[in-house]
């Protein structure tokens, strides 16, 4: 599994404009199964991705199609991990 990070490279004015199109290749890769769960980071610097256990070069070759990596305005980073643990959850405990 991989967790990636995003880190803007360009004003909040540059991300807002991309955010569409980057919302919309996100859920390309929520309905494909690669991606698990994603957001914003605090404070807004960037975004944290955690994807599904598939091969480094599928994730690679989304991350380059990713409209924030087209247009410079983020740069992405992966963290290989292996779970070791994980929690039985009723629901996902996110903040409203």
């Amino acid at each position: 599994m991989y967790v990636i990070t995003l880190d803007y490279l360009a004003p909040a004015d540059a991300v807002d404009a991309a955010l569409e199109a980057h919302n919309e290749w996100l859920n390309v890769h929520y309905t494909r199964g690669l991606f698990l769960i994603s957001g914003p980071r605090e404070p807004r610097v960037g975004g944290v991705i955690i994807t599904a256990d598939r091969p480094r070069d599928e994730v690679e070759a989304a991350i380059i199609r990713d409209p924030f990596a087209l247009r410079g305005i983020a740069r992405h980073s992966l963290i290989e991990f292996r779970p070791s643990r994980v929690a039985r959850l009723k629901a996902w405990p996110i903040r409203e």
